[in-house]
């Protein structure tokens, strides 16, 4: 429970936000004091209901003290009582989930790399059904899909593909999608109707801005190349391709599209966004190298789902959630539910380690 305290400092804050906000500030300042200003509002506004319910507890407690009170009243007071007590304990708890620690990328954008992994053509072709699968999804969500770069698979599907998705919330929705995925199906080619497994990888990073990323030109070293055509990695016969390496972390990124100019702009924002991402990940990964089992640890060698189709189930691993709704899953349709069950687990998780700060 919020101490009372705390509350009153949060809403002390909000009117003075609101009040420097009024006094007409420059450009810059209005905008910090406006971000602040609107990611408290959710937790004014339910400080607010919280305090009105508990307001109304102890009118009515203070009604049943009265030894004068009718009958009649005094049941409907009784009455009222116990459904109180349960609107705020879900006011506190859901207070508590509105200031849990939030992660500064989840209001970015996406850079979502998927690969195709074990499985040759199998697993290229379920790689182009996932990339469809967010694609569908983000399309359902009003958010953009740009796709910076692509390799095809052989008989269809990718072996590679980099997108960014871009809208309001898009990372804190598809940041627990980096892992393995699994596919076990009957493939097309395949004549005995044998059930194949086969796997891609899929990455989502924080679309970074150079605000976030210094990259030096001395850090990096971009290399223009043709790519090979058919038969080699990259389906696009140009002189365009971009190659950038930085020199510090050994990172490598790879543009391929046909304007030599889009190329090194696309590179250079993969790039930022993989380092942003490393640096992330080790923050993350010291503060909670003792809770590595949690949702949400990044580990791209992790199995984290599998998705069967002759039983069309769809299973996350880390959460042990099975929904035989794959036909809508993999439609981008049904993912909500799944990311929903993702974020709830992930907050429990962080409550828990608050509590065991607070024993501490």
């Amino acid at each position: 429970m919020l101490p009372e305290e705390k509350m009153t400092q949060l809403l002390d804050r909000y009117s003075s936000l609101e009040t420097q906000m009024s006094e007409n500030p420059d450009p810059e300042t209005y905008v910090r004091l406006a971000s602040e200003f609107s990611e408290l509002g959710p937790v004014v506004q339910k400080i607010r209901e919280l305090k009105e319910a508990q307001s109304e507890l102890s009118d009515l407690e203070e009604l049943l003290a009265d030894a004068d009170i009718d009958g009649e009243m005094r049941e409907m007071a009784e009455a009222e009582i116990p459904d109180l007590k349960v609107v705020i304990g879900t006011f506190q708890d859901e207070l508590q989930i509105l200031l849990l620690p939030t992660d500064k990328a989840d209001q970015k954008n996406a850079i979502i790399e998927v690969r195709a992994g074990t499985g040759g053509s199998e697993a290229a072709l379920f790689a182009g059904d996932l990339f469809r699968m967010y694609q569908r999804h983000a399309e359902t969500h009003g958010w953009k899909v740009d796709v910076l770069s692509e390799s095809a698979g052989e008989v269809g599907g990718y072996k590679e593909i980099v997108a960014t998705i871009s809208g309001k919330g898009v990372f804190a929705r598809l940041k627990f999608e980096s892992g393995v995925h699994r596919v076990q199906r009957v493939p097309e080619t395949e004549s005995g109707g044998r059930i194949h497994t086969s796997a891609a990888t899929v990455a989502v990073l924080p679309e970074a801005e150079e605000v976030d990323v210094a990259i030096r030109n001395e850090d990096i070293r971009i290399d223009t190349m043709r790519a090979s055509g058919a038969g080699g990695q990259h389906v696009n016969t140009t002189d365009s391709a971009v190659r950038i390496t930085h020199i510090p972390t050994g990172v490598v990124v790879l543009s391929s599209e046909k304007s030599q100019h889009q190329n090194r702009a696309n590179a250079m924002k993969e790039l930022r966004s993989r380092l942003y991402d490393m640096e992330r990940q080790k923050i993350d990964q010291e503060r909670a190298d003792s809770r590595k089992g949690q949702v949400g640890s990044g580990d791209r060698s992790e199995r984290i789902r599998t998705y069967n189709f002759p039983q069309g189930r769809v299973t996350d691993h880390r959460i042990n959630l099975t929904l035989y709704k794959l036909d809508r899953m993999i439609a981008g349709e049904g993912l909500d539910e799944l990311f929903d069950a993702l974020i709830t687990d992930y907050q429990a998780n962080q409550l828990a380690a608050l509590g065991e700060t607070d024993g501490d």
